[in-house]
């Protein structure tokens, strides 16, 4: 059977991501503050950012950008990050967004792969970025959004005086954001995200978790992320609120924010409600004024959910479910439920259908209370992967049907729990991380004959990289030389952090590894 959203259906947003944003947004809240920057206090107002936005979209075109060209941010959180955004938007280009932690050869794949001939940065990264489009070839510029000596900043380009470019912006076909996902399985792909996409999902958002001028929203998930783009910039964004932006995660920061600058609502993944619930630190702050506390990105525990809010003396947690690949969302418990059933990642948004299909076999359609893997229809459904024709197909089929490769129930009321991946993907704290890519790293390691990863629960329920590795006869290798081999060639989240050495990978027939047995191995692993 399929289900259907029981909130009535949204209209298509065939608006620029720009306009769907800024459009109100500016001409009704034009004097109060868009973005605060949580560290040094550096605040634009929303009159201020519509400006930026147009005079970056404006040197953008003066240097050379078109429609259809394809512009790389890689930065950490910060006020300029939106700007940056909505400008190359503005100028008719999409934006790749680049994780800041990123190596240069991972960045430099991502640029071969989206196209991309501009590059914004900042001075700290900018010697990873600099390599990355040297090794790339194609890139015509670098940008910085500080100030470094023999490279344009993004505040000199706010000083632009040539026109603002005029656009035609087909929402439904042009490409906005393209965000690299490893989608259920295998390396990284580029997410076709249109603007009809993105503005749509945040139609769908608004009536079941609403925001507005009197909401001030820390922002510490990374940006570059959907889930931190859609609920942190985006949604708050459109409707009026203040979006106090961190550069990363420091815990002390964080709760410092929360009380200087009486923050209403948070986005979180399940790590930092960990620390919420349990850490000593948060008694010596004053939480008083937060409302509700949203956690997506992985699984989150019940009863650490349960412990968070009574810690914090807020309701219930709220819980979401989505993927890049769905611009993110597709579930969401409603700010104003009650009764919620602990664990749920909430019911259908607008406009959305869901079926929950046999994980093997002839994948029929099953009932209430029966597990299979949950497929997504609807408008927030990607355009497709970038060059990837063949996993598009396989990935969403021809009736629009997305499989998101998670396992779940749902229940009478229509709540829905995800219980299981069928997909091979690991989620570390959030991040996705492909079996596959660092299975292709360990193997260039001259004493490894064979491995496999598989994500491993700790005590915490978070999944770690494991590495299984079969080493070559002969050769003295320890857990810690492997963990720092994989750690030199990978974004710091990717490391794999324990290694198990095995006298053989199982694999079934066809040569594909059987990781359902590696996670039911019980042995002696090193954590690092």
């Amino acid at each position: 059977m399929a289900w259907r959203s029981e909130y009535p259906d949204v209209p298509l947003l065939d608006l620029p991501i720009h306009e769907a944003v800024l459009a109100r947004a500016s001409a009704e809240f034009g004097d109060r503050p868009a973005l605060v920057d949580g560290v040094d206090g550096t605040a634009l107002s929303y009159a201020e950012l519509d400006r930026a936005t147009r005079r970056f979209a404006a040197a953008l075109a003066e240097t050379g950008v078109r429609k259809g060209d394809v512009v790389a941010l890689h930065s950490p959180n910060s006020v300029l990050y939106p700007v940056v955004l909505y400008g190359a938007t503005r100028a008719g280009a999409a934006v790749t967004t680049v994780h800041p932690l990123a190596t240069a050869d991972e960045f430099a794949e991502q640029l071969r792969d989206a196209k991309a001939e501009w590059i914004v940065t900042t001075s700290a990264l900018l010697g990873v970025a600099r390599r990355a489009g040297e090794r790339a070839g194609g890139v015509r510029e670098v940008f910085v959004c500080d100030a470094v000596e023999g490279h344009r900043s993004v505040p000199e380009m706010l000083e632009c005086t040539a026109p603002e470019p005029v656009v035609e912006i087909d929402p439904g076909e042009d490409i906005a954001v393209l965000p690299y996902s490893s989608g259920t399985t295998g390396t990284p792909k580029g997410v076709m995200l249109t603007h009809r996409n993105l503005a749509t999902n945040l139609a769908q958002l608004r009536p079941l978790v609403p925001t507005g001028p009197e909401d001030r929203i820390l922002a510490v998930l990374p940006f570059f992320h959907i889930y931190g783009l859609t609920a942190l910039v985006n949604a708050p964004l459109r409707d009026g609120a203040t979006v106090i932006v961190l550069p990363r995660f420091d815990l002390e920061r964080f709760l410092a924010a929360i009380e200087e600058h009486r923050v209403t609502g948070l986005y979180v993944a399940p790590p930092i409600v960990l620390a919420l619930a349990k850490h000593p630190a948060v008694s010596g702050h004053d939480l008083s004024s937060l409302r509700y506390v949203m956690s997506a990105a992985a699984p989150l525990d019940a009863g650490l959910a349960e412990a968070c809010a009574r810690r914090l003396g807020i309701p219930p947690l709220l819980q979401a479910f989505g993927m890049t690949e769905l611009s993110p969302g597709c579930h969401v418990v409603p700010r104003a439920a009650r009764d919620v059933p602990p664990g749920t990642v909430g019911r259908l948004m607008p406009g959305t259908e869901m079926r929950i299909v046999e994980t093997a076999g002839a994948r029929r359609d099953l009932g209430v209370g029966e597990d299979g893997e949950i497929l997504i229809r609807g408008p927030q459904v990607m355009k497709g992967y970038l060059g990837r024709a063949a996993e598009s197909e396989a990935m969403v089929d021809a009736e629009g049907w997305l499989r998101t490769g998670d396992v779940g129930h749902v229940d009478a009321d229509g709540w829905l729990f995800v219980v299981d991946r069928v997909k091979e993907l690991i989620k570390y704290k959030g991040y996705q991380v492909a079996p596959a890519e660092l299975e292709a790293v360990l193997l260039t390691h001259e004493g490894i004959v064979d491995a496999a990863v598989v994500g491993v629960r700790d005590a915490d329920g978070n999944e770690i990289p494991t590495a299984y590795v079969v080493a070559r006869p002969g050769v003295a290798l320890s857990a810690d030389e492997v963990i720092a081999y994989v750690a030199g060639r990978v974004a710091p989240y990717k490391k794999v952090r324990r290694v198990e050495f095995t006298g053989a990978v199982p694999r079934s027939a066809t040569g594909k590894i059987l990781r359902r047995e590696l996670r039911a191995r019980e042995g002696s692993t090193t954590a690092s």
